[in-house]
């Protein structure tokens, strides 16, 4: 059964196994003992610690462990704001960052501090002027992940970071899902990363920070890890992701090369097999093995429900499969379709066949989604002929539906005519638009719904 999600977490690495095994029998003692069991404890760490800071670009004594990625963010945020408190209390981030650091951003706000978020093109990169002009004299830190973990999109580190250098303000940068590709980009004052992304064991994370960036580790003390991430190592695991880190950076080169063919692949067929498909994230500045794509007039859970019933496992962003009923973050804030939402990513090793036999059954999936969700493939006029105006009552209906009202209608109106669909689904704010220019039609605005029930989203028919 073909695994298409690592962007999520890759499976365990042959070499992590190993490793992992082997220092479970080595690395339990507790590394700060000068007996000999503690001694080899700390060789292994020592060790790990190396390989590691190797793999990242920096000194081993700029790196500790974590125990999250999660943990390596909000850690770099907080300890990079402390030490910088005499600076001010704002931060600036992309609007596309990892959920981690949208947490900690919230979280900084929340005790009085202030965030600016830089919003990104319809591809999902900031532009480094843009970003330049968010900072400003109390800005103590900026956080800009290295790559998007929903679309792909290589954001420009580099020129960002001469522009926070040139400003004074360190720059984190969440490397997670680039770490295992290629070196770290240059510029970063501080980086955080997850070993599950490159096929390490869960639980484990890194942070480095540059020597010289003013950094006050925040909460309770401790002894280890340089008094940044306090608690007992796990060492068989820290040994594991950094062995595995090592393994997956040797064979990146051209483990990339094969996996950008195959995503090209995805790219170019699902926009002809698939109607009413938009692929989102940039296509060439991109990670080699991620592709997204948003379908039309699709419940996104029901489509990666049937899509793992045919044997493909892979994840959304789409609203349909959240709880909250909210689009994500990132499709969002590039303004792109959100419905029917799948993301691809490839595990090293995924052969032609895994991604044709994907491309084989989606078509099948995707029309039979539609057709149970009564979508028509070409509305038909109304049967007394077109009118000026139509007004859809979508309320209460919850993506995609409203879309799909939108689809039906608008053969019913002349050409020049409009549509105003209903609705009070936070979606249909992002999707309505969205539909708009995938199909050449004029998205005219939305305003306050009759009587101050939802919002009223009107459409004008141009084809």
């Amino acid at each position: 059964m073909p695994y298409f999600d690592v962007a999520s977490a890759a499976p365990l690495h042959p070499v992590a196994r190993q490793a992992l095994q082997a220092a479970l029998d080595e690395g339990w003692a507790d590394p700060a003992r000068l007996y000999r069991e503690g001694r080899r404890a700390r060789l292994l760490l020592d060790a790990a610690r190396e390989a590691a800071a190797e793999a990242v670009g920096c000194r081993p004594d700029e790196l500790v462990f974590t125990p999250s990625g999660t943990h390596a963010v909000h850690a770099g945020i907080e300890g990079a704001l402390a030490g910088r408190r005499r600076v001010g209390t704002h931060l600036v981030v992309s609007a596309v960052e990892h959920s981690s650091v949208l947490h900690s951003a919230a979280a900084v706000e929340s005790r009085g501090g202030a965030f600016t978020e830089v919003p990104v093109d319809r591809g999902g990169a900031v532009d480094p002027e843009v970003f330049e002009r968010a900072l400003r004299p109390d800005t103590a830190l900026a956080a800009l992940q290295s790559a998007n973990h929903e679309v792909g999109t290589v954001q420009p580190v580099p020129e960002v970071a001469e522009r926070c250098r040139a400003a004074g303000v360190p720059l984190l940068v969440d490397a997670a899902q680039s770490l295992p590709w290629g070196p770290a980009p240059e510029g970063w004052s501080l980086l955080a990363a997850s070993a599950h992304k490159w096929g390490g064991p869960a639980g484990v994370g890194l942070l480095a920070v540059r020597k010289g960036v003013r950094f006050a580790p925040q909460g309770p003390g401790g002894e280890r890890e340089s008094g940044r991430s306090p608690g007992f190592e796990n060492i068989p695991a820290i040994v594991a992701a950094a062995a595995s880190l090592r393994a997956v950076r040797a064979d990146a080169a051209a483990e990339s090369e094969r996996l950008r063919v195959l995503v090209d692949r995805i790219r170019r067929r699902v926009a002809r097999l698939v109607p009413d498909v938009e692929v989102v994230g940039d296509p060439l500045r991109r990670l080699p093995h991620l592709v997204t794509f948003s379908c039309l007039y699709v419940d996104g859970e029901i489509l990666l429900h049937e899509l793992d019933r045919a044997g493909y496992s892979v994840s959304s962003g789409s609203s349909c499969t959240s709880s909250t009923l909210t689009p994500s973050h990132v499709l969002k804030a590039m303004g792109v379709l959100s419905e029917g939402n799948v993301r691809v990513s490839l595990p090293a090793g995924t052969t032609a066949e895994d991604v044709n036999g994907f491309l084989d059954v989606l078509p099948g999936v995707v029309a039979g989604v539609r057709a149970r969700l009564g979508v028509s493939p070409a509305p038909a006029p109304a049967a007394a002929g077109p009118v000026d105006s139509l007004v859809v009552d979508a309320l209460g209906m919850r993506c995609p539906q409203p879309v799909i009202e939108l689809g039906n209608a608008i053969g019913g109106v002349a050409v020049g005519g409009t549509v105003t669909v209903l609705s009070d689904d936070e979606v249909a704010r992002l999707d309505i638009p969205a539909w708009c220019a995938m199909r050449g039609q004029q998205y005219l605005g939305e305003a306050p719904g009759p009587g101050g029930v939802g919002v009223a989203y009107t459409v004008r028919r141009v084809v």
